[in-house]
């Protein structure tokens, strides 16, 4: 399949996928009410009440696990075009074994989604512990990484002792590194990282999932670009699904992505970056889910050797929320700036 002439059929993909979730995703939505997946009041219900709580539990009651959604259509989707152009006798080219890439990016879809969804669970249905800085709902923060650190080192095991991917490209400079087994800790560390960015940004209606359709656009041009057609196609159906969804979750929110949608999409993300061999395109075009986490990891110092906060509230969102902007304009400011980011990381990608 030359990419360069199917452009009809990539935006088709991306038409049906929209289509499709656009119609699936009001039942989806009443039968998260149904099933009372709903997000609750996190706030003490005894004491002073922290700032992030004034803030955000307004939120509660909306529906969370539209992950759940997009993650299952796209897959089935994916599924019955491979059948459709094995049929066809239309050949499919990637820039790796083809098995091997579908694999590994459904691998990182699903595992990170299960993941997400026991999270999600515990949060709604298991009992709060206190913390430090209030009531700590879901999996612990040392649980959740744990299993995330597992995922993301086999996930870079496969990457560089299957695929056989242990390069690094430097550009501006044209540099480029051959890490060898070195590659392992370093992918994992970029599917860790974006995992835990993007969970951090979905905190305000439309901010991480209108971010994550602009890099998945950037990315489908990029993977257009390498004529790999499965991942094409893949971010194809996953931005139709996206866009669907973003109807939805722009403000005041319908639907929530939970951390099912949230974990999976950000290691998905990193792992894109690292098939594409854009990793450094990666830390632009997903720019904004790195300034939060480094707000956040920012914050996180200022208690720790300061013993107070550097910033009103973390992650960066969070602090304009606590200034006084309105949430849409937050929302549509960062989506502004991920705009001129992920052309600067496309303009990277092709020097």
């Amino acid at each position: 399949m030359n990419l360069q002439n199917a452009m009809p059929l990539v935006l088709g993909v991306f038409l049906f996928s929209f289509l499709i979730n656009s119609i699936l995703i009001i039942p989806f939505i009443d039968i998260l009410y149904k099933f009372r997946l709903i997000r609750g009041k996190e706030a003490p219900k005894k004491g002073k009440v922290p700032l992030f709580d004034k803030l955000h539990d307004k939120k509660a009651g909306t529906p969370v696990g539209g992950g759940i959604l997009l993650i299952l259509t796209s897959s089935v989707l994916f599924a019955v075009l491979l059948v459709i152009t094995k049929h066809m006798g239309i050949p499919i080219k990637s820039s790796y074994a083809v098995k091997n890439e579908i694999f590994l990016i459904f691998f990182t879809y699903f595992s990170f989604a299960m993941l997400g969804i026991s999270d999600d669970i515990m949060k709604i249905f298991g009992k709060p512990k206190k913390g430090r800085m209030g009531l700590l709902f879901g999996l612990t923060r040392r649980d959740k990484f744990l299993v995330q650190v597992a995922l993301a080192g086999f996930i870079g095991f496969y990457l560089n002792c299957v695929m056989g991917i242990e390069i690094l490209h430097i550009p501006i400079f044209d540099l480029t590194l051959r890490l060898g087994y070195w590659y392992i800790p370093f992918a994992s560390f970029v599917v860790v990282s974006f995992c835990n960015a993007f969970n951090i940004t979905d905190g305000l209606d439309g901010l991480s999932s209108g971010l994550l359709f602009i890099c998945v656009l950037a990315f489908g041009i990029i993977a257009a670009n390498n004529l790999d057609a499965p991942l094409t196609l893949f971010l194809a159906l996953w931005s139709g699904a996206l866009l669907a969804f973003l109807y939805f979750n722009v403000w005041p929110a319908r639907i929530w992505l939970g951390d099912t949608g949230a974990l999976s999409f950000g290691a998905t993300l990193g792992v894109i970056g690292l098939i594409t061999g854009n990793i450094v395109a990666l830390i632009f075009i997903g720019g904004i889910f790195v300034v939060e986490v480094a707000s956040s990891a920012i914050q996180i110092l200022g208690w720790k050797y300061l013993k107070r906060p550097i910033l009103p509230l973390a992650p960066l969102h969070n602090t304009f929320l606590a200034l006084g902007w309105e949430e849409p304009k937050i929302v549509m400011r960062a989506w502004l700036a991920g705009i001129i980011l992920a052309i600067f990381g496309l303009w990277l990608a092709t020097i």
